[in-house]
């Protein structure tokens, strides 16, 4: 089975209405995950998303809508790092010359057995260890 893993970001746009577009094609991804049963992420991006959806977007969620989201997406495969996945996502961010936080989410990733990951915060189409970011967002 393979597995992709999701970046907050498309998370975002797949539940946020005002993104046009971007909502159009997380939502499309993010639905795509959710019948093959293939989806993955990590605590960090539920973390992210919780507070994302109830302090930053322009029509934030309720707090209980929120939760009810989390909560689902709680059932995908969720990767819980623990402290070695810290210390190779440190050495992985000077490695790979990017910010600690996408080594982790490249680390969790991995760690998940991901081939790919989702985000539009990565160069489209590079490999990081065995992962390869696919930006949903890029034209083709």
């Amino acid at each position: 089975m393979s597995v992709e893993f999701c970046d907050t970001n498309l998370f975002v746009y797949a539940y946020d209405r005002s993104a046009g577009e971007k909502h159009h094609r997380a939502r499309d991804v993010v639905n795509g995950l959710w019948q093959s049963a293939n989806g993955a992420l990590s605590i960090q991006v539920l973390q992210e998303l919780f507070v994302t959806l109830t302090r930053k977007l322009a029509t934030q969620l309720t707090l209980q809508d929120a939760r009810s989201l989390i909560a689902d997406l709680a059932t995908w495969r969720v990767v819980e790092p623990n402290r070695q996945d810290v210390l190779e996502a440190i050495d992985n961010s000077q490695r790979w010359r990017i910010s600690f936080w996408d080594a982790m989410l490249l680390t969790t990733a991995d760690k998940a057995g991901a081939s790919v990951l989702w985000s539009e915060d990565l160069n489209h189409g590079q490999v990081y260890g065995g992962v390869t970011v696919c930006n949903p967002f890029r034209e083709p």
